[in-house]
């Protein structure tokens, strides 16, 4: 419907017509009972020649003998001038031969009507075109404190290997796919990983883990497996974490990847008895829950205990301690079990071995292993997969 831009009024009447009329007819009877009826200055066919009114639309439809409908008038009359104009219309009796009523349903004000859809289309606009213009505080630190980690990564080697900037100087070390793994990392606090980029292992990489305790850590596709398989083969690689299958290192939320580097494994295990890398047998035998250990590895060694270990035993029953032992069973140090971990990284070559009232799972027996302690004494062994084979494992009760 076309409304003038002076409009400022639109006038609804509804109309009810005894008889089947055509649109003509309802607006000649409009324009022919209206005349003279207020006069020549508010004579209808006058104001709407002037502009002052716009044009009559007449929406009707007629069933059964009778025609039922709605006229819209556009007015850029004053509230008055406008009130009496509508108010005149519900004088028209007739249509043609037909008897008819017609009443004033309401006077819309355009204007309102417009600044409703102006403030609505403000908001529309408002969230839409200055959303990224919203300050949030915690986000803009975020952003800092990320840009300051990812700022921190360093080139290493003349292949200028993507790294953390602990590498250097840790004595472990995580080889991962890429420079994005390697800023996935950073971005949660993990300084000491550095990136094969590509499938050919940078002599870099080896002489690394040489030096290092080195865990491996690529993607979960063929490209991740591929890489592995030939780290396995020139690098001396100590654990393998296993990505979860079709996903990506650089993907992965802080709390998967804790997860899989607390659930990482010992090299050995992702190669068969000749020496052959098989990672889809590994990953399928983690799935189905089939690499447990066996009876006979603890069993062997559940023989027959020094009297002075029976006696840590018994000291450390109830305490929830762990207690480093010298080659003579002496004490060299004690830490609580959940800050076993932490401990071992501090154990020194006079450690021989340690005992424990808690169950000791597969992460401590490698950490120690690591550390070239001897034996581990514990009332119970929980989610062994291998056992290393330079650590006894001593069963307690």
């Amino acid at each position: 419907m076309y409304i003038p831009e002076t409009t400022k009024y639109q006038v609804h009447l509804k109309f009810e017509i005894e008889g089947v009329v055509e649109k003509s007819d309802i607006i000649g009877a409009i324009f022919g009972q209206t005349e003279g009826l207020l006069g020549e200055d508010m004579d209808l066919r006058d104001l709407q020649r002037s502009g002052r009114i716009g044009r009559i639309d007449v929406a009707s439809e007629s069933k059964k003998g009778e025609t039922k409908g709605e006229i819209l008038i556009s007015s850029s009359l004053d509230k008055a001038e406008t009130a009496v104009l509508a108010a005149s219309l519900e004088t028209i009796e007739r249509v043609g031969p037909c008897s008819g009523r017609f009443n004033v349903k309401k006077i819309e004000d355009i204007r309102i009507s417009k600044r409703k859809h102006i403030v609505g289309r403000a908001k529309e606009i408002l969230i839409e075109s200055f959303e990224e213009g919203i300050i949030d505080t915690n986000e803009i630190l975020d952003q800092v404190r990320e840009y300051a980690r990812i700022e921190k990564i360093v080139e290493i080697g003349d292949e200028k290997l993507p790294a953390g900037p602990n590498v250097e100087s840790s004595d472990a070390i995580i080889i991962v796919e890429g420079r994005a793994d390697v800023i996935n990392l950073l971005r949660y606090g993990i300084k000491n990983t550095i990136a094969v980029e590509g499938t050919k292992v940078p002599g870099i990489i080896s002489r690394l883990c040489e030096q290092k305790t080195a865990t491996a850590f690529p993607d979960g596709d063929r490209g991740g497996d591929m890489i592995l398989k030939e780290l396995l083969q020139v690098a001396e690689i100590d654990f393998v974490a296993i990505c979860p299958r079709g996903r990506s290192v650089e993907d992965m939320s802080r709390k998967e990847i804790i997860k899989a580097m607390r659930n990482k494994v010992p090299a050995e295990l992702i190669t068969d008895a000749g020496g052959t890398v098989n990672i889809e047998s590994y990953v399928h035998s983690i799935e189905e829950g089939a690499l447990k250990p066996e009876a006979s590895e603890l069993e062997s060694e559940a023989v027959a205990v020094d009297k002075t270990l029976l006696r840590h035993m018994e000291e450390l029953h109830g305490e929830n301690l762990v207690r480093f032992l010298s080659d003579d069973y002496q004490t060299t140090g004690e830490v609580p079990f959940s800050d076993v971990e932490a401990g071992l990284k501090k154990v020194n070559s006079s450690t021989y071995g340690l005992i424990t009232d808690q169950t000791v799972n597969q992460v401590i027996i490698d950490m120690a292993s690591a550390k070239k302690i001897n034996f581990i004494a514990a009332p119970d062994f929980r989610g062994i997969i291998k056992k290393p084979v330079n650590i006894r494992l001593l069963k307690i009760p």
